[in-house]
């Protein structure tokens, strides 16, 4: 999943960068509320982390503007106001969830994964098609049970994009969009190079190949359907 985290205390900034990255997400940083929504319009955030207390926008005004502009991406509020009005204020400039600092990256990792739940395929820990499980705790993976060798970061954010949209074509744009950050280099073959080594994983030595490619558009996780 591709995060957009908003908070101009640098120091917080990175360690809450360092941390979700550990994790396997994809993090943007930004610090300025007014810059928001030109990073909002650029790329496809699946989940932003708001502080409250920002230069240029408020991260309640910030809120207010993004749902009124149509986005129903997740917001988690990060602020070190802990009162209940504070809590009540957030909540109803359209956050979904409330984070008082400091925390720990465990809980904030597990609310990425309550809200990540929320609306996506799967309201348990575990993403599916066919016999693939992916344990979105633990990050380990199984195919008919048997546990498949460990993914890195990148192959499970990968693996993770597309057992959210089973079935379904994604694009290279917008694998990129919920994969990787702005540091991606656009002309990069790392979504191949990524896509052979989850392959391998998940598919060789079976006949039901779950990956695959749909020449001309891009990449499929799914059933009864052969890799072209």
């Amino acid at each position: 999943m591709r995060i957009l985290v908003v908070e101009d205390e640098p120091r917080m900034a990175a360690l809450i960068r360092q941390g979700l990255e550990e994790e396997a997400y994809a993090v943007d940083v930004v610090g300025n509320g007014a810059e928001v929504l030109d990073w909002v319009e650029t790329a496809g955030y699946d989940i932003i982390l708001l502080d409250i207390m920002l230069p240029g926008m408020n991260g309640l005004d910030v809120c207010r503007l993004l749902r009124a502009k149509g986005y129903a991406m997740p917001i988690l509020m990060l602020t070190a106001r802990d009162t209940l009005p504070d809590k009540v204020q957030g909540l109803d400039s359209g956050a979904d969830d409330y984070l008082v600092k400091p925390f720990a990256i465990e809980e904030l990792t597990a609310r990425l994964r309550a809200l990540a739940r929320r609306d996506g395929p799967s309201k348990t820990l575990e993403l599916r098609v066919g016999d693939l499980v992916l344990d979105t705790a633990t990050k380990r993976a199984r195919r008919g049970g048997v546990p498949l060798e460990e993914l890195t970061a990148k192959e499970y954010a990968l693996l993770e994009t597309l057992l959210r949209h089973p079935n379904q074509v994604l694009t290279r744009d917008q694998i990129i969009d919920h994969v990787w950050n702005m540091e991606f280099e656009s002309g990069s073959k790392l979504i191949e190079v990524y896509i052979h080594s989850l392959r391998k994983k998940i598919d060789d030595g079976r006949a039901e190949k779950l990956i695959q490619t749909v020449r001309g558009l891009g990449y499929r996780i799914g059933r009864d359907e052969p890799a072209a």
